[in-house]
């Protein structure tokens, strides 16, 4: 498994997230309507995809702030090591070189819009969300990220290490917001984002 130095990992998160908001934020100037149609029958409207997106952070972003509460007192590791489980699901998540998606996911219920939802408040609880997680990257500089655990969302029975957790997070959202570009270009809007 792949072995990360600390403080260098976390600035590559931080940098990841700062652009997410960039991008979350230009999604404010774009009309409700292009935000809310389904790109097709079956697929989900930006809205959509930003409520599946706030479902993992409510989940994740609380149990991350437990675990660097309860591990700010362990001694400190300047380096990560990447466990089987966890660098499993980010990669699993991350596209691919060429930006793109390749290999397509149902998500589990719990994380899953209801097909009329529409929400335009869905993109500032995103910033908001967003904001939380710089602010635990940032606190996650003074503890051990292998060392510290994170039940995932599907079974609180499995944990995986706290680095993984943030890898994991933000492949998640890098995913996600291909989809964004994706369905706004099928809306009718150039969207590089």
């Amino acid at each position: 498994m792949p072995t990360f130095k600390s403080i260098e990992l976390l600035d590559n998160l931080e940098k990841t997230v700062a652009q997410t908001i960039k991008n979350a934020t230009w999604l404010q100037s774009i009309n409700s309507d292009a935000l809310s149609k389904s790109p097709a029958a079956g697929k989900w409207s930006v809205m959509q995809v930003l409520y599946h997106l706030n479902s993992y952070n409510n989940y994740y972003l609380q149990h991350i702030e437990r675990a660097i509460k309860a591990g700010i007192n362990a001694p400190y590791s300047a380096s990560f090591k990447a466990g089987v489980i966890g660098n499993y699901f980010t990669k699993t998540m991350l596209p691919g070189n060429d930006g793109a998606v390749h290999n397509m996911m149902k998500a589990p219920k719990d994380h899953t819009p209801d097909s009329t939802y529409n929400n335009v408040e869905a993109i500032n609880e995103f910033i908001a969300g967003q904001q939380k997680l710089l602010e635990l990257l940032k606190e996650a500089r003074n503890v051990n990220m292998t060392r510290l655990k994170v039940p995932i969302s599907i079974s609180k029975l499995i944990k995986i290490r706290l680095g993984d957790t943030f890898r994991f997070l933000v492949a998640h959202q890098q995913r996600h917001f291909v989809q964004i570009s994706n369905t706004l270009k099928a809306n009718g809007v150039i969207a590089e984002l």
